[in-house]
C-alpha cells in the first residue's frame, strides 16, 4: 500500500491519536493536513477519580468496561501520582475486562494486561448488546466513561443485566480550544485543496457542525463538504454524519473499522482521480 496516497492531501480532525495517523499516512504518501478539534483536560475534580481508583484497590471489581484507550491512560495517571500502580494492575487483572474496540486494548497492554472481550461494534449499542449475552447479575461493573456522550442508556441496559454500575469520567474536552483551526480548515476544503476529509469518532463531526454554526459558517461547510470526499472509519461516524444531514463517500471494507482499513479504503477511491493540489501546482 505505500506511496498509494501520493501527492493527495487528507485532512485529520484528531487529537488523542493525531500523530499516529498523521504517521500512517504520511507512510503513503499522503499531505497531511492536521486540525486538532479539542483539547483533553484531565478531570477539573480528581477526588472523583481518586476515590473510584481506592474503591477498586480495595474490592476489585468482577467486570471493568473501558470505553476509550484514553480513559485508562488518565486513570493510570492519577494511580502513579497516588502511587498505588501495583496495587491498582493487580486489582485490574482480577476483573473481567471489556474493550469498547481496540484503543482501550492497547492501553491495557501498556500496563501488561489484555482485554478478555473487544466488542466486535465499537458503540455503546454494541457493548450493550454484548454484555447482553453474558451472565453479569449480581456483577459488580466499573465503567469509564467519556465526554460528550450520554451514557444514560448503557448504564440503564447493565443495570437492566442486574449488575451494579460504578462509573468513572477522567477527562474532559475544552470544546473552545482550535477554533482558528478548524475555520481554516472549512476554508481551505471549500477553495478546493483538500482531496477526502477522514473522521475518526462522532465527536469530530459535531464539533465541525457547532464551531461552523457558532461562526455563521454552517452553508460554508456544507458546501465545502459536498465538493470534498468524506471518509468514515465505521458506524457511529457515519450515523453522526447522517443524523447532521451530511454523508459518508468513503468506508472501510469487511467492518474492519480502525485507521489502517480506512488508510486502504481511501487509497482505492481516491486512487480513481488525480490529487486536487497536485493537478493546481
Amino acid at each position: 500500500m505505500a506511496d498509494k496516497l501520493n501527492g493527495y492531501r487528507i485532512l485529520i480532525l484528531e487529537t488523542r491519536e493525531e500523530a499516529q495517523f498523521s504517521k500512517l499516512l504520511a507512510e503513503q504518501g499522503a499531505d497531511v493536513l492536521q486540525c486538532p478539534m479539542f483539547t483533553i483536560h484531565d478531570a477539573p475534580d480528581p477526588a472523583d477519580v481518586e476515590a473510584w481508583i481506592t474503591r477498586y484497590i480495595d474490592r476489585p471489581f468482577d467486570d471493568l468496561l473501558l470505553m476509550t484507550g484514553e480513559g485508562l491512560r488518565r486513570i493510570m495517571k492519577v494511580v502513579r501520582r497516588l502511587d498505588v500502580e501495583p496495587a491498582f494492575v493487580a486489582a485490574v487483572a482480577q476483573s473481567r475486562k471489556f474493550a469498547r474496540g481496540p484503543k482501550p486494548g492497547r492501553a491495557l497492554r501498556e500496563i501488561g494486561l489484555e482485554p478478555d472481550v473487544t466488542t466486535e461494534t465499537p458503540t455503546s449499542e454494541g457493548v450493550a448488546a454484548m454484555l447482553g449475552r453474558l451472565d453479569i447479575k449480581g456483577h459488580r461493573l466499573g465503567l469509564q466513561l467519556y465526554p460528550e456522550k450520554d451514557h444514560g442508556v448503557l448504564i440503564a441496559a447493565i443495570e437492566a443485566c442486574g449488575a451494579t454500575v460504578d462509573t468513572v469520567s477522567p477527562y474532559i474536552y475544552d470544546a473552545q480550544a482550535a477554533e482558528t483551526n478548524i475555520l481554516a480548515a472549512i476554508e481551505e476544503m471549500a477553495a478546493g485543496r483538500v482531496d477526502a476529509i477522514a473522521l475518526t469518532s462522532s465527536g469530530q463531526v459535531r464539533r465541525l457542525v457547532d464551531a461552523a454554526r457558532a461562526h455563521g459558517r454552517d452553508a460554508q461547510l456544507r458546501d465545502a463538504l459536498a465538493k470534498t470526499p468524506i471518509a468514515s472509519v465505521g458506524p457511529v461516524v457515519s450515523d453522526e454524519l447522517t443524523a447532521c444531514g451530511l454523508h459518508t463517500d468513503i468506508y472501510p471494507a469487511h467492518d474492519a473499522f480502525f485507521m489502517k482499513p480506512l488508510i486502504a479504503a481511501m487509497s482505492v477511491s481516491l486512487g480513481k482521480s488525480a490529487p486536487r493540489t497536485r493537478a493546481t501546482t
